[in-house]
């Protein structure tokens, strides 16, 4: 058995599987080949521990065989009540995989599509790439290509006790942060940043038995860094593994996701996590995958997420919603922002907490402008049912898709200290990385203590009240209350483009108002359009 395999030897690992792609693949598609092959690798690793396990129970490899076989006739282990988890027919498995020298594209991808017919829970996750693909004519990734991967991959078991599960999600972070910077690619659309997650994780604190749901959930990183805090605050060791106690109830988790490939990796990031996820594919907008018998929006305790900032939606999907998400107000269709925390809030039940990811602007935009502006009224409207907690200003440039800083907006329906909000300006608490920034734990830790204890700390948070937002025409930005080395506020670029194509929105719907006048009055109302 090789070394356990530890970050470094993880990463050494992956940059090696990386290299045997060089050539014929973008290196921002890595992932989409070395990670498919790294869940199939762990699926036999396991299934053939389980095998082990059973052969040692039942006196031999054969009578073990032959269990799994008739439970497998019997459809036992496709409904997931089986002696294994999942069943891996015998062309699957990594040995016979290894065993492959001519035609091994067709046979990966006849190998991963046998998995998902036997394992119906694995369809559109794992076999979602040809390995056998061409693109004009030519093979995308040559068999000796694949062979190279094949071997590379073979170094090290992914067994029950070689690694920690959080393997998948460690891959995908670390081919992510190596191949998608500089290549165009809006890695951070589908990534929160691990620490940015697991600070989210810690604001939430998640308790045994909480439903938590994230309506737009990427690789499902956001949950499992919720299920990894429950492990660490209600978890025992056992064999070098943190395992749930049987008198605590894991986390129930839901998530929505509009990318297939995406979809699939969240997936497989819960398969092998071992958690109880309920994933789904789809647009969360338009169609939200979790409701109840009656048709409503299912309620959860937590909601975690980081949907993409300043989305654009036609203004139809507000107006004409069923679900009736949007009383609070229609968002410019510029951005989504507040179309997604109100989302989010009517999918909380009335205990429930969450933590948001967005852009800065979404706490900041439209106050002070005089009139109307439709972010400003509806953050307006959320401070004044006494829903905003926190607001967490982050350092800049810890994203994939851009440099800027985002905000961490909490929510919640029983505030611990009504008609009082906590803002802290953690801008200056990152510690300096190639190319980007990161969080150390112990920033982590004064952000979460700071929240936890509700403190006003000099130069790091402060205090105010429902009053004072109003006086300050309901901007939340922290840095407008903590001084971080007296900056004057500066409106950035994306904002001022958003708050432009707002009032272009509203100048359009002005005119057309003014013409239904005209008309009414027998004006042509053509005429007096500029």
């Amino acid at each position: 058995m090789g070394e356990r395999l530890d970050i470094q030897t993880l990463e050494t690992w992956l940059w090696d599987a990386a290299c045997a792609l060089r050539g014929p693949v973008d290196a921002p598609k890595y992932k989409d080949y070395i990670l498919p092959l790294i869940f199939l690798k762990r699926l036999s690793d396991v299934f053939e521990d389980e095998l082990a396990r059973l052969a040692e129970e039942y006196g031999s490899p054969a009578a073990a065989e032959s269990i799994v076989e008739q439970e497998r006739q019997e459809g036992v282990i496709r409904q997931g009540k089986g002696v294994v988890r999942f069943y891996i027919p015998p062309e699957a498995r990594w040995p016979a995989i290894r065993q492959q020298t001519r035609g091994l594209g067709q046979y990966l991808t006849d190998a991963v599509r046998a998995v998902a017919r036997e394992n119906p829970s694995l369809q559109g996750v794992i076999d979602m790439v040809d390995f056998n693909a061409t693109a004009a004519g030519q093979r995308i990734v040559p068999d000796e290509y694949l062979a190279r991967l094949v071997d590379v991959l073979s170094r090290h078991r992914l067994g029950l006790e070689d690694v920690e599960p959080d393997i998948l999600g460690r891959a995908y972070e670390y081919l992510l942060r190596k191949f998608a910077e500089g290549q165009g690619q809006s890695a951070g659309e589908f990534y929160t940043p691990r620490e940015v997650a697991v600070l989210m994780a810690r604001l939430l604190e998640p308790e045994p038995g909480m439903t938590v749901y994230d309506p737009a959930c990427g690789s499902g990183g956001l949950l499992i860094k919720c299920h990894l805090r429950l492990l660490e605050t209600h978890g025992v060791r056992e064999n070098g593994h943190l395992r749930l106690p049987p008198q605590y109830a894991p986390l129930r988790l839901f998530g929505q996701e509009i990318n297939p490939a995406t979809f699939a990796m969240a997936r497989m990031n819960a398969v092998i996590h071992d958690m109880e996820a309920d994933i789904r594919l789809g647009d969360t907008m338009r169609n939200p995958a979790f409701r109840d018998a009656a048709g409503r929006l299912m309620r959860f305790d937590l909601v975690t997420a980081n949907p993409m900032w300043n989305q654009n939606f036609p203004t139809e999907v507000y107006e004409n919603d069923p679900y009736e998400r949007f009383r609070l107000g229609i968002p410019p269709s510029s951005s989504a922002d507040w179309g997604w925390l109100q989302h989010m809030l009517a999918s909380l039940n009335d205990t429930g907490r969450m933590a948001v990811v967005l852009d800065t602007g979404a706490v900041s935009r439209g106050s002070g402008t005089q009139g109307s502006n439709r972010e400003r009224d509806i953050r307006k409207a959320f401070v004044e049912a006494d829903l905003i907690e926190a607001v967490v200003l982050l350092p800049e440039n810890l994203f994939y898709n851009t440099t800027a800083p985002g905000i961490i907006l909490v929510v919640n329906r029983r505030k611990r200290h009504p008609g009082e909000i906590l803002l802290i300006n953690a801008s200056k608490l990152f510690a300096k990385g190639r190319p980007k920034n990161y969080l150390t734990e112990e920033h982590v830790e004064t952000i979460a203590r700071l929240y936890r204890e509700w403190r006003a700390e000099e130069g790091l948070s402060a205090v105010i009240t429902a009053e004072e937002a109003a006086r300050n025409d309901y901007n939340l930005s922290p840095s407008r209350y903590v001084a971080g080395n007296h900056q004057e506020e500066v409106l950035p670029l994306e904002d001022a483009v958003v708050l432009l194509r707002e009032a272009e929105e509203e100048r359009v719907q002005a005119d057309r108002a003014l013409r239904e006048v005209l008309r009414a009055l027998g004006v042509d109302g053509e005429e007096v359009t500029p």
